[in-house]
């Protein structure tokens, strides 16, 4: 066992302590500044050393005593032992940090925007399944880096009735002599449990995930889940017989209800599959889309660009400030939902294209058609250099980048700052108990 003592002298932009040791660096998960005492060597990863607390000699007036006593074992919530104030400021300074690094910019975001309650706030929850030896389910998230998963009780992020279900289908498994599904051997049957809570309305999707798709007593285990929980509104079973890491497979068949939920977001109401994005947390994308709105700047003649459209969430809350919106998504399924969903909320100035956004942005500029405002909300990878590329020959007038990971916006706002002017930054706390942050960048196409 390799013990060392040092301080922690930052957090890194992941989250975790920085931790210096005769002359050394290693990374402490739930370790915080100013911190000091004796670290136990973990294991080297890509040229990094990481280690884990063995001993607290000092600690940080900003360590509080978290409501999950199970945090540092399951890694999810590398933040609960950090008071609330001091989360903010890390992601306010971690936007700053990953500006300054990546884009060469000195850039002074606004103080991340935070919750008034920063717990329980998840809407979708996934777990999967393993059994003890006295034959009993249990469900949890797998650590860091492992197939081992660690079970959990109760969940401080999770929406507050997906407890219950969880309960409800452990109890329900052992009975009816149902198989947790083994990553490493590819057997058995239950693979996660999925749970989508509507916040603004009372309807809750289960989604049984399982290897395969006969499911003895599939009817009676229904019955049972709903006596247990009778408010669940739709049940699916989701069939993934696929030897992987990806949660849901392709094929799905509805138990009980109709297959969806419904939700309300910024006024606006959305149908909810299975396979739906949708952000996990209601309340503070509410937030989000409120400012990514009023950094638009917004009129009534203004012609929106919606990349990277998903189910239309953005840019349906945009369509009541503007003339018209187009909506790009290369996923067809989502893009059928979105034109479900505007259809069901009467929203008839919207339009949407199943189509490769870049490609769609280049054809709109050969042919000169104008564009006033550009919402880009891409995956944690940000866009690609296409993309960029084409976003600069359709040459919008203002760029509304909504981002779950500072480094690649500040990456990519530095390739658009050839030809645009960074305006705003606007952290948002999506993820509280977490390292992750959203933030909102505002560019203005700068003068000729």
């Amino acid at each position: 066992m390799h013990v060392l003592h040092g301080i922690c002298v930052d957090l890194s932009h992941e989250g975790k302590g920085v931790f210096k040791s005769e002359g050394e660096t290693y990374f402490v998960p739930g370790m915080f500044p100013g911190e000091e005492g004796d670290v136990e060597f973990a294991y080297a990863r890509a040229g990094a050393k990481f280690g884990k607390i063995k001993k607290l000699d000092k600690v940080s007036p900003d360590r509080i005593d978290p409501r999950c006593k199970i945090c540092s074992a399951c890694g999810g919530c590398c933040f609960q032992q950090l008071s609330y104030k001091a989360q903010l400021d890390f992601k306010t300074k971690k936007v700053k940090e990953q500006f300054r690094k990546i884009a060469k910019m000195d850039v002074e975001p606004k103080p991340c925007i935070g919750m008034d309650n920063p717990y329980f706030y998840r809407n979708k929850i996934q777990m999967p399944f393993g059994k003890d030896q006295k034959g009993n389910l249990y469900c949890g998230f797998y650590k860091e880096g492992t197939h081992v998963i660690v079970p959990v009780e109760t969940c401080f992020i999770e929406d507050e009735r997906a407890k219950k279900i969880l309960d409800a289908v452990k109890k329900l498994g052992k009975g009816f002599r149902i198989e947790p599904y083994n990553e490493d051997e590819g057997s058995g049957f239950l693979r996660h449990v999925l749970i989508r809570a509507a916040k603004h309305k009372e309807q809750v999707m289960v989604v049984l995930v399982t290897s395969r798709e006969a499911f003895p007593s599939r009817s009676n285990f229904v019955k049972a889940l709903l006596k247990e929980c009778p408010f669940i509104t739709t049940i699916v079973q989701n069939i993934n017989s696929r030897h992987t890491n990806v949660i849901l497979g392709e094929a799905e068949r509805v138990l009980y209800g109709p297959g969806y939920i419904e939700d309300i977001l910024c006024g606006i109401s959305f149908k909810i599959s299975a396979k739906s994005f949708y952000q996990v947390n209601p309340i503070m994308t509410e937030v989000l889309y409120g400012k990514a709105i009023e950094a638009a700047e917004l009129t009534k003649e203004d012609v929106v660009f919606d990349a990277y459209s998903g189910i239309g969430t953005i840019g349906m809350v945009a369509s009541s400030h503007c003339k018209n919106v187009i909506a790009v998504e290369i996923v067809k399924e989502a893009v059928a939902d979105a034109r479900k969903n505007a259809k069901f909320n009467g929203v008839d100035n919207i339009s949407f294209y199943c189509d490769d956004a870049s490609a769609f942005m280049v054809r709109m500029a050969q042919n000169k058609e104008r564009v006033d405002v550009l919402f880009m909300d891409p995956p944690r990878k940000g866009s690609d250099q296409k993309c960029l590329d084409a976003i600069c020959k359709l040459a919008p007038k203002r760029i509304v980048y909504v981002s779950c990971d500072p480094s690649t916006l500040a990456r990519d706002v530095a390739y658009l700052n050839k030809k645009y002017k960074l305006q705003s930054v606007q952290p948002v706390d999506m993820f509280p108990q977490t390292s992750h942050v959203e933030t909102v960048a505002c560019l203005r196409l700068k003068e000729r």
